[in-house]
């Protein structure tokens, strides 16, 4: 009976270990979003994103399919570094939906000399080849 329970608590603190893992690695993919974009580094940025044909940004302009797509959307909407300001986001929720998938919400601000502007988001990350990605972004 001892060996079982000691096999059952070491199978769920790996699990907890492995789910910590994942969230902390998110975490610091936008941390690193975050830092790129107030370095004004708009393709190191888009790191964040999966580099296909299919991701899929959500913004006012509508949906747009992408990853060239989206880093010409950005590159036009925040053409210099006045218009890109400091961006700070703000976490409201990571919530694991899967072994591969993860749902972030969160808010979103730029501090900027021609205005402030911000508000919300929600990211859809997925784990491909060990990596973890935004796969859609929704952000308004």
């Amino acid at each position: 009976m001892k060996k079982t329970l000691v096999i059952i608590t070491v199978l769920l603190s790996l699990r907890a270990a492995a789910q910590s893992s994942d969230e902390k690695e998110i975490r610091n993919l936008l941390a690193t979003q975050t830092a790129a974009w107030n370095r004004g580094d708009i393709d190191a940025f888009m790191n964040g994103y999966w580099e296909n044909d299919s991701l899929m940004f959500i913004g006012k302009s509508g949906v747009t399919y992408g990853w060239g797509n989206t880093l010409r959307n950005y590159k036009k909407g925040y053409p210099d570094t006045a218009s890109m300001g400091k961006l700070t986001f703000t976490l409201i929720q990571v919530k694991k939906l899967s072994k591969q998938y993860y749902h972030v919400t969160g808010k979103w601000f730029l501090q900027r000399s021609i205005g402030n502007v911000g508000g919300h988001y929600t990211l859809l990350f997925q784990k491909i080849r060990r990596k973890w990605v935004i796969v859609a972004d929704h952000s308004s």
